[in-house]
């Protein structure tokens, strides 16, 4: 079955199911955003988190539905043998664990990752100028009564001239480029599928994994979690960071090898900045990351607050705008994509 256009200027308003748990209704969708879409469509809400009978009733009367971190998964047999909707626009990036593949064959997918892209940057190189600046330590020092004076002198406490690594140079990747470009690193990235081209229009220089990893003091890490990134980051390459390295996750917690992390961690050699890890996540309290001295640890907030939020939920809203005028999405995601995204 092939995807049906959007609908039309002289065709009837779309029927707009919004699949959000209370929570997160009230943080993508503020009164203005439905009044946004109440102008172009008639909508309902779905809040439970399963699959269900109702579900699928509403389902079967909806041209569109728009997902949410809490939204059910969506499979080929919950639109029936001949699906009326044409449209999922989704909350957010990430949209493999959202919907089955085979979905993306007959709908058309839409995500909104473009406004995580900056809150997970700005977060990025929050943790880089922390762990470089040494503002820990120091705020430790001044909370037990350390005195400095003039006389002390830092060496090495600055971005500028440091070899920085990207791992992976898609939306955050290119996102960080630009905002610790004004700092005067030496940027290095790796990305099998990212050209010199692009990487050079962002002053960075595309290397291999393995030269950039020996060669940075800051790696930054912000690729996708595919098959082929799990564990990226084992022992061996772990061990090939330099001595007094800084490693920074702010994409997925599977892109590192934790075992490994761990005991790396516990020789002292290096330090990481971890916003997500795996496979735990919340991250257990007694957990040995949060004891160790070399580890700083932040719990999933890379992306942002409810501005994000509102963000990401303005152009979900849009994408409805678009189909309800016959316009094509912006943010299409095709299947053949899902093999690159987390």
């Amino acid at each position: 079955m092939g995807k049906a256009p959007g609908m039309n200027s002289s065709a009837t308003r779309p029927q707009v199911l919004v699949l959000a748990s209370d929570v997160l209704f009230a943080h993508f969708f503020p009164e203005p955003l439905r009044a946004r879409l109440s102008e172009v469509a008639d909508w309902s809400r779905y809040s439970e988190r399963e699959d269900s009978a109702l579900l699928r009733e509403q389902i079967a009367q909806a041209d569109v539905l728009m997902t949410t971190w809490h939204s059910p998964f969506l499979r080929a047999d919950m639109f029936g043998a001949t699906p009326r909707v044409r449209l999922i626009a989704h909350c957010g990036g990430e949209v493999k664990s959202r919907a089955a593949e085979e979905l993306f064959d007959c709908i058309t997918i839409t995500n909104a990752a473009d406004p995580m892209a900056a809150g997970v940057a700005e977060m990025a190189l929050a943790l880089m100028l922390t762990l470089v600046r040494k503002v820990p330590e120091y705020a430790g020092e001044m909370r037990a009564g350390v005195i400095r004076t003039n006389e002390d002198v830092s060496e090495g406490e600055t971005v500028r001239g440091r070899k920085v690594g990207i791992v992976g140079f898609g939306r955050i990747g290119r996102a960080f480029a630009r905002v610790v470009k004004p700092l005067g690193a030496e940027l290095l990235v790796t990305d099998p599928y990212c050209s010199t081209e692009i990487v050079s229009g962002h002053e960075a220089r595309l290397v291999a994994l393995d030269e950039l990893v020996r060669s940075c003091s800051v790696v930054i890490l912000a690729a996708g979690l595919t098959p082929e990134t799990r564990n990226l980051f084992d022992a061996r390459r772990l061990a090939l960071l330099p001595d007094g390295a800084y490693l920074i996750n702010v994409a997925r917690g599977g892109l590192v090898d934790m075992a490994a992390l761990v005991v790396e961690l516990r020789t002292g050699r290096i330090t990481a900045a971890l916003d997500v890890t795996d496979p735990l996540e919340p991250l257990p309290s007694d957990h040995e990351l949060r004891r160790l001295p070399n580890v700083l640890l932040t719990p999933h907030i890379a992306a942002g607050g409810i501005e994000m939020r509102r963000a990401i939920g303005g152009i979900a809203v849009e994408e409805v705008v678009r189909f309800s005028k016959g316009e094509p999405p912006r943010n299409l995601v095709t299947r053949a994509m899902l093999a690159t995204m987390t």
